[in-house]
Parts: structure tokens; C-alpha cells; sequence
């Protein structure tokens, strides 16, 4: 899974097209040059990617309760939760650092520990915020056309990770289906290698808008029989070659602006 990138930044929106005098700004339609970041950027706005810069976020997911505070490009990421003994936990990660408090008080981590806390607080944040962290500067993004799940079309988007700014995780291959319209990200797969890796496909459902930021919780399936070419995910869907694991639901979603 896709592990921390501590500095993110937004890209620019290229709007070259063949046509003089027309670009993305003035047709919103047209399809300029560098059709995957042009994509991914309208899917960006979509999702209302400029409130999530400037914001407070908190859900539940899973027992477990998250926080995305972010002021442009200084972030503070939580995770709070108490154990069956009553002891309160909470994980805090920030552009410069992980550390985790047990009842208030600072405990001692080792690296390993710290990494692997960092990495899971930072996983269910990238994926609830989807796809807003696609312009960060380790993303590779390439345009793969289009295909149709369910009878809709959908532009198609490959992304990788750069191994110097990629963390972990730079193997990870990303799939995502992007309305030609809405520009709405109705799909997505990925293909993880570490931690024994694997494969998965997700449908959003449950959509909503709060605050103009769109949220979406998923049903996660997997290719059945198993295989790791998540460019046919969409294919193998279609031909119901998929099987539910599990629905991924981001709960008591808050929002509040600055």
C-alpha cells in the first residue's frame, strides 16, 4: 500500500491542445496533450481538492478514529483509539515526524515501529482522500485510454511511483477510472508487492458531498482466479470474475474548512 511522501505538492494543470486558441480552461472537454495529468487534475477539482487543502477531516474507520488537518502543505495526520484494556491510544504524524502517545504520555518507538505506524495512520488517510494525493511529485502517471465498466465509459489512468520519492511501497501499481464527464473516480485497483502482496479492485458507493469535498466508500473485491494484471481488472469485472471481500466505509465523516 501506498506508504508517506511528507512533502506534497500540486501540479500544474496543463491545457495545450492541437487546436489553436483552444484549451482546457475555455472547453473543458478538450483532451490536451498530457491527457492523464489533465485527467487526474479535473478529477482533483471534482473532489474538491482545493477545500481539502486547507481543512480539518476526521471519520471512523474500522474501530478506529482519523484526523487530517492540513494547512497548504503542512499536514498532522491522527489515529486514536482505546484497546480492551481502556488505554487510550493516539498516533500523530506530521510532515516532519510519527510519535505515539498511551494515555497522554509519549512512548518510546523503534524506527521499524515508527515506519510501520506512520505508514498505516498515512494508508487509510491517501485512500479516504482519493484523489487528491495523485499530483504528489513521486506520481508517474500515464493515460491508457478508455474502457467501459458496467456500460460507462471511463478515461483509464496507470499510475507508478518514482523509487527515489516512492517510500516502501514504489512498486505499487495503480489503476483508476475516471468519469469522461463528472470526472468522478468510480473505480479504482492496485497491485501491492510488500507484505506478501496482492491485488484488489473497488467500486465507490455510498457517495456523498460534505463541505464540497466528495467522499465514497468502497466494496473491495478480488480477481477470481487470483492474478496480478490489474489493467484487466475492468475486463474480469464485467464478466463478474470478481469476488467481495469486504465494503471499506469511512463513517461520521466531519469536515470543517479554513
Amino acid at each position: 500500500m501506498k506508504n508517506i511522501c511528507f512533502l506534497l505538492l500540486l501540479g500544474a494543470l496543463y491545457s495545450c491542445s492541437s487546436e489553436p486558441g483552444r484549451t482546457a480552461e475555455n472547453e473543458p472537454n478538450a483532451m490536451p496533450s498530457d491527457s492523464a495529468a489533465w485527467v487526474v487534475q479535473q478529477a482533483i477539482a471534482a473532489h474538491g481538492g482545493d477545500h481539502i487543502e486547507n481543512s480539518r477531516i476526521a471519520f471512523d474507520f474500522r474501530d478506529r478514529h482519523y484526523v487530517s488537518d492540513r494547512r497548504g502543505g503542512q499536514f498532522t495526520y491522527e489515529r486514536i483509539w482505546q484497546d480492551t484494556s481502556g488505554d487510550q491510544y493516539r498516533d500523530v504524524l506530521t510532515n516532519q515526524q510519527l510519535y505515539r502517545e498511551i494515555n497522554g504520555t509519549k512512548a518510546p518507538l523503534t524506527a521499524k515501529d515508527s515506519a510501520a505506524y506512520a505508514n498505516s495512520t498515512n494508508s487509510v488517510i491517501y485512500f479516504a482522500l482519493l484523489p487528491y494525493f495523485l499530483n504528489d511529485p513521486a506520481v508517474q502517471k500515464s493515460y491508457l485510454g478508455t474502457s467501459k465498466i458496467k456500460g460507462q465509459t471511463y478515461h483509464k489512468i496507470k499510475v507508478t511511483f518514482q523509487q527515489d520519492r516512492g517510500g516502501k511501497d514504489f512498486e505499487d501499481e495503480y489503476i483508476y477510472w475516471i468519469h469522461p464527464e463528472e470526472f468522478t473516480m468510480d473505480y479504482l485497483a492496485y497491485n501491492y508487492i510488500v507484505d506478501g502482496g496482492g491485488a484488489r479492485f473497488r467500486e465507490a458507493y455510498n457517495v456523498r458531498q460534505i463541505e464540497g469535498i466528495r467522499f465514497a466508500d468502497y466494496i473491495n473485491y478480488k480477481p477470481v482466479p487470483d492474478t496480478r494484471e490489474v489493467t484487466a481488472f475492468d475486463r474480469l469485472f464485467n464478466e463478474g470474475k470478481m469476488e467481495e471481500l469486504s465494503r471499506i466505509d469511512t463513517e461520521n465523516v466531519e469536515v470543517k474548512l479554513r
